[in-house]
């Protein structure tokens, strides 16, 4: 709805809804929720919490019946202790977090649009350039064992495929000014776009490696 276009519905719908939050602003919240199972429960009786990969009792994830996942993000506050642990997040209901790498980049200065349901349904969600230089550099990150290069491939796709609307769409300035600034956050960064824009599927590449190749310069 926001980019007044309509993209290949395979290649962006995903089976689960991502939430995120900021995880110092919402530490300031104190509880602002009921209970998150309980609200989805009230949706479908059989949501049920999904167990952390970690064994950790807390949980970040909540899936029903037919296997449609609701999770809860938060940005990584970069501690070692911190990785690969659901982390509390008071103001979500009980709910736990997942820290992110990346994830402060992708939900700064988010934008608002409309959920294409009944009447329309206010979202606020991340800026669509933030999205796709984020699915570039996750893509970048991705291992290449079998399940890593699938998620790979569809990272790829939704980036190129996001990319392309941008600019037809008259976001290019705005896409250019995103991926300048993903690009000097450091090698790391750097070396995820590079290696995710030499993978691009064959019809998206001239586009996402003509941007990138200036930055390279």
């Amino acid at each position: 709805m926001l980019l007044g276009i309509r993209l290949p519905s395979a290649a962006i719908l995903t089976g689960d809804a991502d939430l995120a939050q900021d995880f110092a602003i919402s530490a300031e919240v104190a509880d602002s929720l009921p209970p998150i199972l309980d609200l989805l429960k009230g949706l479908d009786p059989s949501f049920r919490a999904v167990p952390h990969i970690s064994g950790s009792l807390r949980s970040h994830a909540f899936r029903n019946q037919i296997g449609y996942r609701v999770e809860f993000m938060t940005t990584n506050r970069g501690a070692e202790e911190y990785s690969d642990k659901p982390a509390h997040m008071p103001a979500l209901g009980g709910a736990s977090v997942e820290p992110l790498r990346f994830m402060d980049f992708l939900i700064r200065d988010p934008v608002r649009s409309i959920l294409l349901h009944g009447a329309g349904i206010s979202v606020v969600i991340p800026d669509p350039c933030r999205y796709a230089v984020h699915k570039l550099i996750i893509a970048g990150r991705r291992q290449n064992d079998a399940g890593g290069q699938a998620k790979r491939d569809k990272d790829l796709r939704q980036a190129g495929i996001l990319f392309d609307a941008l600019l037809v769409t008259g976001h290019g300035p705005s896409l250019t000014d995103t991926l300048e600034e993903a690009w000097d956050r450091g090698p790391a960064w750097k070396l995820a776009i590079s290696e995710a824009a030499e993978t691009m599927p064959k019809e998206y590449w001239d586009g996402v490696n003509r941007m990138v190749g200036i930055l390279e310069r």
